[in-house]
């Protein structure tokens, strides 16, 4: 579907949110809060001589009030998913679900839904890092005619825990350590890695955790699940159980682990600049939406339990329906309001939606609400950004601090002598609860289910192609190394025997862990479909929003650049030159080029590939720099497409430490190896934009199509490259 502008309709849906929204602009004089202009906002009002400057005057309510306001500016930051971004969009359904449920968002093709949607990671604090290991959030707000719908899910289908009593504990353990607030944004320590071993029904999530999933390229280019199981009911009152899917258009793609590692420290904001950068160039992501549905009287047909936030919805037994799509198509004005002040609530549904018996569900229903009543008050629903666009209002709860609204009328109960705001009928839309039977006893406990803990992980370490199980191992080796109780790491590869055996001799031998004899769980080796993020990928391949690094030196071949330069920007990639200095580098036939960057100030590892063009001098210029040869080398070791033409070419070779031994048999001498692109002769001056794919001819056709497959895992699988480094 084509890009375009975000809908009139969604805009104006919009319009009762945006009522309390101001411009800066320079036609506004500056003014207190209460509306007085300020005449000197830089010096308090003192005692004052021709000699000296005297005493501060409490009486200067302007100075005042911007040092208490300053004081008191900040809110609770969230006990989890503090650091995030988001941004605004459109859902619009293609397909009717009015089979399943009377909820007009799913019902309704004419609509267009207003939403915000916030990403985030888990563990760390506001201040942490983008591109931590860690399970990202995926929160969706939906403006649907009816009231607000909350989506509160992850990147992960699956969670740690079956019991949501359990929440306090999981997070406790996976929070920096309580004696020294260590470590930061990381689950490699002691406490967490114990919470592990002691709660069995965690080795699902934990293989998810240690997956690529964990280290997305890009929010653009992750998938999001509602994870929880909720209910739909259709005008019949039939009842489906249903998990929400988002797909990502992009396809599903992560970073390397060394790579990750590095972009913590160079710029751990990149994940919230790619998102803002892509909706500003009018690259909107979107997400197909779809469904998974189970008739209520078949919930007992699996030999899992569907209730159970540990476990998936095998895709085999319970397909995927897609039926609209979400996009984002306008970033925040101001990310304090909106983004730090958005609050979302598993609670929040509209009618033709309910909530089902997932133990896990049903706390959250209550933690989300008391959570945010924490943060923000009680009046937190009144912001602009979570207030409902539909007409809304609550008789009864008018009070408590920080009341936006001014409600006029004289009662504030119900019932009341004016019949003013009376409960809706279920025909006219009120919201009623699906009225479903209950007989049992009071226990704490969990159906027989839901004490299976190892076969779904033993089918998802199954599903995972070569590469990906891999890097699984490499992730449990980092993670076990950093904990430095024997206890804890020789228990943890016990437990990764009961998944695969073959990955717990891996790791224990990496951390120093007991060789296992054999596995406590035969593993039985069963696939299935859906697991493996490499089978989700573009229809057609694509290097849109993709960052592409051209490197120069003086000298360099300028219609090599140009051209190349062109070629990528056709298809939709963001390409950036970086040089020695900023001042600017000088061609071979003597323009002169300003760089984006310069080598120093911008590393590979914020790229997704890099190109040389060729000339007499680039080589030679480009050879005195170290951090412009690292660049080339990093980029062949974090597996990323690296092109370039005619002398460049040596260089290239020298750095990734493979023997260059081709000539320039001809004007048309191309390499295509292991991702890395070389082209001799006429390639500068007769490169060709086309159709991509493996067979393309010319050297951006070749360097295009390696971009659009993301990494050359074969370099690693092959030990191209240090295992560390990928």
């Amino acid at each position: 579907m084509a890009a375009t502008t975000k809908s009139r309709a969604a805009d104006a849906k919009f319009a009762d949110m945006q009522k309390d929204t101001v411009e800066v602009n320079d036609k506004q004089y500056m003014t207190t809060d209460y509306g007085i202009k300020i005449s000197d906002p830089d010096h308090w009002l003192r005692v004052a001589s021709e000699k000296n400057t005297g005493p501060m005057l409490l009486e200067d309510q302007i100075a005042r009030e911007k040092i208490m306001r300053f004081d008191h500016e900040r809110i609770p930051e969230r006990v989890v998913h503090a650091r995030g971004t988001g941004a605004f969009g459109t859902f619009r359904l293609f397909e009717s679900a009015a089979d399943v449920t009377t909820a007009g968002v799913l019902t309704d093709t004419s609509r267009e839904t207003p939403l915000f949607l916030r990403f985030s990671t888990v563990q760390g604090s506001k201040g942490s890092a983008d591109t931590v290991r860690d399970v990202r959030g995926f929160a969706v707000k939906m403006y649907t005619d009816e009231g607000n719908w909350d989506i509160v899910g992850n990147n992960i289908p699956v969670f740690f825990i079956q019991d949501a009593i359990k929440f306090p504990d999981l997070i406790h353990s996976v929070k920096p350590e309580p004696h020294n607030e260590v470590p930061q944004g990381q689950s490699a320590h002691n406490n967490f890695w114990d919470f592990v071993y002691m709660h069995s029904e965690s080795t699902h999530m934990n293989y998810w955790q240690m997956s690529d999933r964990a280290i997305p390229r890009s929010y653009r280019m992750m998938q999001g699940f509602g994870v929880n199981t909720y209910s739909l009911v259709n005008k019949e009152g039939k009842r489906h159980f249903v998990k929400f899917h988002f797909t990502p258009e992009l396809g599903v793609h992560s970073l390397v682990w060394d790579e990750a590692l590095k972009i913590c420290g160079q710029d751990p904001d990149f994940h919230r600049k790619d998102l803002m950068d892509a909706i500003e160039a009018g690259h909107f992501p979107r997400w197909k939406f779809g469904l998974q549905l189970i008739p209520e009287e078949k919930l007992d047909d699996f030999e899992f339990d569907p209730l159970d936030a540990t476990k998936v919805w095998p895709e085999e037994l319970v397909p995927i329906q897609y039926i609209g799509e979400l996009e984002l198509n306008r970033n925040i004005d101001e990310f304090h309001p909106q983004t730090e002040q958005v609050a979302f609530c598993t609670s929040h549904i509209v009618p033709g939606i309910d909530f089902s018996n997932d133990p896990l569900l049903q706390g959250r229903n209550f933690s989300y609400f008391d959570t945010q009543i924490s943060r923000l008050g009680p009046n937190w629903e009144e912001l602009p950004v979570n207030r409902p666009v539909c007409p809304y209002m609550n008789l009864a709860n008018r009070d408590g601090p920080m009341r936006h609204r001014i409600t006029k009328g004289t009662v504030n109960y119900w019932p009341n002598r004016f019949n003013a705001n009376p409960p809706a009928e279920p025909s006219q839309g009120g919201f009623t609860s699906y009225p479903e039977k209950q007989q049992g006893i009071k226990a704490r406990a969990l159906s027989e289910k839901f004490k299976e803990h190892y076969n779904q992980a033993q089918t998802f370490y199954n599903s995972l192609s070569e590469i990906e199980k891999l890097h699984l191992a490499k992730a449990f080796s980092f993670e076990l190394d950093h904990c430095d109780d024997p206890i804890v790491y020789k228990r943890m590869t016990e437990r990764i025997a009961a998944v695969s055996s073959q990955l717990a001799q891996t790791v224990a031998t990496n951390v120093g862990g007991d060789l296992p004899s054999k596995s406590p769980k035969p593993n039985p080796g069963h696939k299935a479909k859906g697991l493996s993020q490499l089978e989700y990928q573009p229809k057609t391949p694509t290097i849109a929003t993709r960052r592409i690094a051209i490197l120069l030196a003086d000298g360099f071949d300028f219609n090599a650049y140009t051209t190349m330069k062109e070629a990528l920007a056709s298809q939709g990639a963001f390409v950036f030159t970086i040089g020695a200095a900023r001042q600017g580098v000088t061609a071979e036939s003597g323009q002169k080029v300003v760089p984006d960057h310069f080598f120093s100030g911008m590393r590979s590892t914020l790229f997704d590939a890099v190109f040389i063009p060729g000339g007499k001098h680039v080589a030679d210029g480009l050879a005195k720099n170290g951090v412009a040869k690292f660049w080339v080398t990093e980029s062949f070791a974090h597996l990323k497409a690296i092109a370039g033409v005619n002398e460049a070419v040596p260089f290239i070779m020298k750095q990734i430490g493979l023997n260059e031994v081709r000539v320039a048999a001809s004007d048309s001498a191309l390499e295509d190896s292991y991702g890395v692109v070389t082209g001799y002769g006429d390639a500068p001056s007769t490169l060709k934009v086309g159709e991509v794919g493996p067979q393309a001819k010319g050297v951006a056709e070749r360097f295009i199509w390696h971009i659009a497959q993301h990494r050359n895992w074969q370099r690693e699988l092959d030990g191209l490259v240090d295992q560390v480094a990928a």
